[in-house]
């Protein structure tokens, strides 16, 4: 299990990556870096419409407010059966379609233009997995107080390259950590795993709700890098940083089909 909280700074994160893969210093104008176009996309099996955020990342010293791109042509296709799907700018930056439903197993081709430029993307939606339950398990934080923490359980299906991701709420506000978790050394088995929060503390009574994601190998890769490159300081966002973007022609973000399965419990 891995988790961790990003920062939306993707010109910071670039340049530790660098200094960590030379082993050099490296300086770096953090505030003359050329904006770069953000895309975050999702498909599900779950309820639509589904969104396409595209934006732009700002330099390091500005306000974290990503500016919308908009104008662009935002288009998936289902590659099992031929299907297009245009989405559509309901807003800045937003791009909406409702008028399909994500089938787990087909692969679906993202394609955007934007500002003269085309970005692809494809994602392959996992058979699903249900999430059985949330239990809770007390632990000692890292100031060495007790903490109560999420459970989530659930059967991973045998046969290696079940991906999972993770998003906590509770009392209905999200918690920027993110949570990934893979079957490499579970395969077959009843998994047991706890999301460590450290940034909202669970009490009784508290409402929490979690969404559990079947995701496909790319974006697994792409939070788990991002808390690679991370580490276990606090970060706030994880979409403008991006090592290992499947986002064709230099785009951040990522495009996901995945399927989701939530539950929601009272702490006891």
């Amino acid at each position: 299990m891995k988790n961790g909280k990003f920062l939306s700074g993707f010109l910071l994160l670039s340049a530790l990556s660098a200094i960590s893969a030379c082993k050099k210093v490296i300086q770096v104008d953090l505030n003359n870096a050329a904006p770069q176009i953000v895309i975050e996309g999702e498909i599900t099996n779950g309820q639509n419409p589904y969104q396409v955020k595209i934006s732009k990342t700002v330099n390091f010293s500005a306000s974290n407010s990503f500016p919308p791109v908009s104008g662009a042509t935002v288009q998936v296709t289902d590659s099992n059966n031929g299907f297009a799907y245009p989405f559509i700018e309901t807003s800045p930056g937003i791009y909406l379609a409702n008028n399909f439903m994500g089938v787990t197993q087909h692969t679906y081709q993202l394609s955007v233009l934007a500002e003269g430029k085309t970005y692809t993307a494809s994602s392959t939606m996992p058979a699903p997995v249900h999430l059985d339950s949330i239990s809770f398990v007390q632990n000692l934080d890292l100031n060495n107080k007790s903490a109560i923490n999420a459970v989530v359980n659930f059967q991973d299906p045998p046969g290696l390259g079940n991906y999972y991701q993770f998003t906590e709420f509770v009392n209905n506000i999200q918690v920027p950590d993110i949570f990934v978790f893979d079957d490499r050394l579970s395969d077959g088995k009843y998994i047991r795993n706890t999301l460590y929060n450290d940034t909202a503390r669970l009490h009784v009574n508290d409402t929490v709700l979690v969404k559990m994601y079947c995701v496909d190998k790319n974006i697994y890769n792409y939070f788990f890098t991002l808390f690679e490159i991370s580490g276990n300081n606090s970060f706030q966002s994880a979409s403008p940083a991006n090592p290992v973007s499947n986002i064709s022609n230099g785009a951040l973000g990522y495009f996901s089909a995945h399927t989701i399965s939530v539950k929601q419990i009272i702490v006891y």
